[in-house]
């Protein structure tokens, strides 16, 4: 209260002598808007990133060229993801199923030869059981009959184990390897980046040769006619700020025009290195020409008021006094303002005169 009196004291002396200026609070509309400066984004602009390390091999676009999603821009070169599919697709060749038929085909004729086999031997076997019953057969050679026939029958059912054992392995390297080329030829494909939208290329920052790698920005693709508006925000404004509210925009490129626009997107993560918050907005109708990086101005109206009793905001003391005519002052409540004039709420009426301090 003290500081506030002796400034007082101090604006009252120097006044004196000169013949201050005055002014009568008006009924008037008045506008609230945060500031915000930004930068023209393309819509869905982008950063082309490649999906491997290695070297740029060849760029199949320039700078200015429009694009098709899933176009190839560039290709990276990596001898060991190359030697990886080369050995990936010899040994799918090596180990698919047609190129060992001929195992099958060799353990298939083993059960023929195993069958043959056991039909001998059985027939063997019941010419022997039938002598034996005739009471003329040798009791060794019967014998060795029923040997013979059940050692034929079990290399006959080994023999079909086997041939079934082959089939399984063979159809399993032969999958494996499919399985291992298609993963190699998908790393492969990956020496390739392809653009992910329809649109322009508006720089590229790399040239053929250069080692890269997956965090080393190559290109910059974006829309070739929509444009973003992309603006930052102060932390102590932010929480003013709502989608589909009003912005009025000038652009450096236009100095003599004024573009209005919509806010349509508020990233919830402030920048800790400017404590700002990103705010997206877009052109009700946007100039002819835009390109990224194109600086802005912006006003994103917070309020409008069509009747607030206004008083210019270099009449005001601390923001909450005024000096009327006769030398009093009184304490007033303001509301809207804007970078000239504030609104009185209470404190003043529009009859009141009041001087304007000297600062």
């Amino acid at each position: 209260m003290r500081n506030s009196l002796l400034t007082l004291l101090v604006i009252l002396l120097f006044s004196c002598g000169k013949k201050a200026e005055t002014t009568h609070p008006e009924p008037l509309p008045i506008t609230e808007s945060v500031y915000a400066s930004g930068i023209i984004k393309s819509k869905n602009q982008y950063q082309v990133f490649p999906n491997v390390s290695g070297t740029i091999d060849q760029f199949f676009v320039s700078e200015g060229d429009t694009v098709k999603a899933g176009q190839p821009l560039l290709k990276i070169y990596n001898q060991v993801q190359e030697l990886n599919k080369e050995n990936a697709e010899l040994t799918a060749y090596y180990s698919s199923f047609n190129s060992n038929q001929g195992k099958l085909d060799d353990a298939l004729m083993a059960i023929g030869l195993a069958f043959d086999k056991m039909k001998n031997d059985s027939l063997l076997y019941e010419r022997q059981l039938a002598l034996k019953n005739e009471g003329v057969g040798v009791e060794i050679e019967y014998e060795q009959s029923i040997l013979n026939y059940h050692n034929s029958k079990n290399a006959y059912y080994s023999s079909k184990v086997r041939y079934d054992d082959l089939k399984r392995q063979i159809d399993f390297n032969d999958r494996q390897s499919k399985k291992n080329f298609q993963i190699s030829s998908t790393l492969a494909n990956d020496l390739t980046v392809f653009s992910k939208i329809d649109g322009v290329v508006y720089s590229i920052n790399k040239e053929e040769g250069e080692m890269v790698n997956t965090q080393t920005a190559l290109a910059v693709i974006g829309d070739a006619t929509e444009f973003e508006l992309e603006m930052q925000v102060d932390e102590e404004d932010i929480l003013k700020i709502k989608t589909g509210q009003q912005v009025f925009i000038t652009l450096d490129s236009y100095p003599d025009k004024s573009y209005e626009g919509t806010v349509t997107e508020i990233d919830p993560m402030m920048s800790q290195s400017t404590n700002t918050f990103t705010v997206t907005a877009i052109f009700k109708e946007q100039p002819l020409r835009l390109f990224p990086n194109m600086n802005f101005e912006a006003n994103i109206i917070i309020q409008t008021k069509q009747d607030a009793l206004l008083i210019p905001r270099n009449y005001l003391i601390n923001d909450s006094l005024v000096i009327k005519s006769d030398g009093d002052t009184v304490a007033v409540k303001t509301g809207l303002k804007d970078y000239k004039k504030v609104e009185i709420i209470s404190g003043l009426t529009a009859t009141d005169e009041i001087t304007k301090p000297s600062r």
